[in-house]
C-alpha cells in the first residue's frame, strides 16, 4: 500500500497496519460484577441507576438483564434469579451465557455493593469510549463525502453536538415518556415551588414588578423583549443581565445566573460601557470620549474591579447563525457554566447552513424556531431581542401590540413570552408643538403647557408591556429609566424625579 499524507486515518477506517482488527473497549467482568451485586441486594441499583443505562453495557444479554432487575425494583419486588427466572427463561438472547442458570451463578457470586459505583463508572466510562469511536469514524465518513448541502462548518457543528449530547449526563436522543414519568418531573415542580414559599422559580430579573409578574426568567423559555429603536431594547437587557450575574456572583451560586451575550449590534467594549456608565451614573459618553473629571474616572475604576468579578461573558462576533450560536452556548455551558442566555438581536442572526429559506420571513421564522429549541436543549432561559415593524409609528397611541412583530408571525408562536419597551417620553420630546400661522399667542401657549404638562409626567418612566406569557398572566409594569446612564430602575412613585427642561 503506498504511503499518503492522509495513512493516520487507517486506525478510524482500518488498514494494514492491524487496527482494523482490534475489538471496542470492554470489561464484561465489570459488567457480570455489577450484575451480580444488584442481583445480591437490590440497593445497589438505586445507587447506580441515576447515570446508568441498559445501552451502556457492552453484553446486550446484561443490559436485558439490567433493566430487568429495574423494572422489578422501581416495582417495589425483589429482583434476583428466582423472581427473574421466568422472564428469561425462554431467552433465545440469554441461552448465549446459559440462559437463566446464568443468574444463578452470578448471584452465587455475591459480589459485596461497597464497589458497586466503581464497577458502574467502569462500564459508562468504556460505553462513551465506544460512542467517541463510533463519532470518529463517522466524522472520517462524512468529511470524505462531498455533500454540497452540508459544508464542513455544518459537519463542525453536527459533530460538536454530539459531544456535547455525550458530554451531558443522563441526556437522551428524546423519544417518548411515559405520561407518569412527566407527571412525576411535574409534582416535583410543584413541591419545590411550595417549598419556595412565594419566593421565585426563575433567573431574578433585578426589577421586582417585573418578576412578580413572570416568576422570574423560567428554564427552557423563549422570551422575546422587542420595541421600536430608542426604546431601551439593549439598556433593559443589559440591565437584567447584570443583575442576574451580580446576585449569582454575591450569593456564591446559589441565586442568579452565569449569563451570556451574544451582542450581534453592539461591541464587547460598548456593552462594557454601558454597564460601567449604569452602575456609576457616569454618562457613557463622558466614558468613551474620556472628558472624565478625576472623581468620575475614581469611580469608573473603583465599579470595574467589583464588575471583573462577575459571571457575565460577551460574544459580539456579527451575523451569527442559530447554529455558530447553539456550539458556543453548549461550550460555554460545558466550561463556565451558563443559566442565562441574551441575544441582541434577532433579526441580525442568520438561519443555520442548509437549504436556503424561500423569502425573509421564512429565515425569521427558522431563526426564532432555532432560538426556542437551544432554550430548551441547553435548559435556560434565552431572551431574545426583536424590532418591531414601523405600523407603530403611525397610530396616535404608539404602544406596541403583538401585530407589530416584525416580518414573522411564528416569533409569536414561539415565544412564551412577549414583551415591549414602551416610553411615552421619546415621543414627547419629538412632537414639540409648533406655532401655527392661524394660532394666536394664548391658544399656542395652551397648547405648548398642556405638551410641558404631559413631558413631564412621562420623563423618566418606562413601560413594559407583558403582552403573551404562556404560563401566566399579561400586563404591563412599570420602570424607570435615566436616558444619560441607560440605565432602567424599579419604579417609586414617591420617589421624586428632577426637573426636566422642555
Amino acid at each position: 500500500m503506498d504511503q499518503s499524507p492522509y495513512s493516520n486515518v487507517a486506525t478510524l477506517t482500518g488498514g494494514d497496519d492491524g487496527t482494523s482488527h482490534r475489538s471496542p473497549p470492554a470489561n464484561l467482568e465489570a459488567e457480570q460484577a455489577l450484575l451480580a451485586a444488584i442481583l445480591s441486594n437490590n440497593y445497589a441499583y438505586e445507587k447506580v441507576s441515576d447515570f446508568l443505562l441498559p445501552e451502556h453495557f457492552a453484553d446486550a444479554a446484561h443490559g436485558r438483564i439490567y433493566a430487568a432487575c429495574g423494572k422489578l425494583v422501581e416495582r417495589g419486588q425483589i429482583a434476583n434469579a428466582v423472581t427473574l427466572k421466568n422472564v428469561f427463561e425462554a431467552d433465545g438472547e440469554l441461552s448465549e451465557v446459559g440462559g437463566w442458570k446464568y443468574l444463578a451463578e452470578l448471584e452465587r457470586a455475591e459480589i459485596p455493593i461497597i464497589n458497586v459505583l466503581q464497577y458502574a463508572q467502569v462500564v459508562y466510562d468504556l460505553f462513551m469510549r465506544r460512542a467517541l469511536i463510533d463519532l470518529g469514524q463517522d466524522v472520517v465518513n462524512d468529511a470524505y463525502d462531498h455533500d454540497l448541502e452540508r459544508s464542513a462548518s455544518h459537519q463542525i457543528e453536527a459533530a460538536e453536538e454530539r459531544l456535547y449530547a455525550m458530554a451531558e449526563p443522563g441526556k437522551s436522543d428524546g423519544g417518548f415518556r411515559s405520561f407518569s414519568e412527566a407527571l412525576t418531573v411535574a409534582i416535583e415542580m410543584a413541591e419545590a415551588a411550595h417549598r419556595r414559599d412565594g419566593a421565585l422559580a426563575g433567573v431574578a430579573s433585578g426589577f421586582m414588578d417585573l418578576d412578580e409578574k413572570l416568576g422570574g426568567l423560567h428554564p427552557s423559555d423563549l422570551l422575546i423583549l422587542a420595541g421600536r429603536p430608542g426604546m431601551g431594547k439593549t439598556a433593559l437587557a443589559t440591565n437584567v443581565a447584570f443583575n442576574a450575574a451580580k446576585l449569582h456572583a454575591d450569593s456564591g451560586g446559589d441565586e442568579g445566573a452565569v449569563v451570556g451575550i451574544f451582542s450581534l449590534e453592539m461591541s464587547a467594549e460598548q456593552l462594557a460601557t454601558r454597564i460601567l456608565s449604569e452602575r456609576t451614573d457616569v454618562p457613557s459618553e463622558k466614558i468613551r470620549n474620556g472628558t472624565l473629571g478625576h472623581d468620575d474616572f475614581e469611580k469608573v475604576l473603583e465599579a470595574s474591579y467589583e464588575l471583573e468579578r462577575l459571571p457575565l461573558h460577551i460574544d459580539d462576533t456579527p451575523a451569527i447563525s442559530v447554529g455558530q450560536l447553539r456550539t458556543r452556548a453548549r461550550r460555554l455551558k460545558r466550561t463556565k457554566g451558563l443559566s442565562l442566555l441574551i441575544v441582541d438581536y434577532l433579526q441580525l442572526m442568520r438561519p443555520t447552513a442548509g437549504r436556503a429559506p424561500e423569502n425573509r420571513v421564512q429565515e425569521i421564522s427558522d431563526i426564532s424556531r432555532g432560538l426556542k429549541a437551544i432554550a430548551k436543549e441547553l435548559n435556560v432561559p434565552v431572551v431574545a431581542l426583536s424590532q418591531l415593524s414601523r405600523a407603530v409609528e403611525q397610530r396616535e397611541d404608539k404602544r406596541p401590540q403583538l401585530a407589530d412583530l416584525r416580518e414573522s408571525g411564528s416569533i409569536e408562536q414561539d415565544a412564551d413570552v412577549v414583551m415591549f419597551v414602551y416610553r411615552e417620553e421619546y415621543y414627547l420630546q419629538k412632537a414639540e408643538p409648533t406655532r401655527r400661522p392661524e394660532e394666536t399667542d394664548e391658544k399656542y401657549n395652551d397648547r405648548f403647557e398642556r405638551w410641558r404638562e404631559r413631558c413631564e409626567d412621562a420623563y423618566g418612566r418606562a413601560e413594559v408591556i407583558i403582552a403573551k406569557q404562556r404560563h401566566g398572566p399579561t400586563g404591563t409594569i412599570r420602570l424607570h429609566f435615566s436616558g444619560a446612564t441607560t440605565r432602567f430602575s424599579n419604579y417609586q412613585p414617591e420617589d421624586h424625579l428632577p426637573e426636566q427642561q422642555y
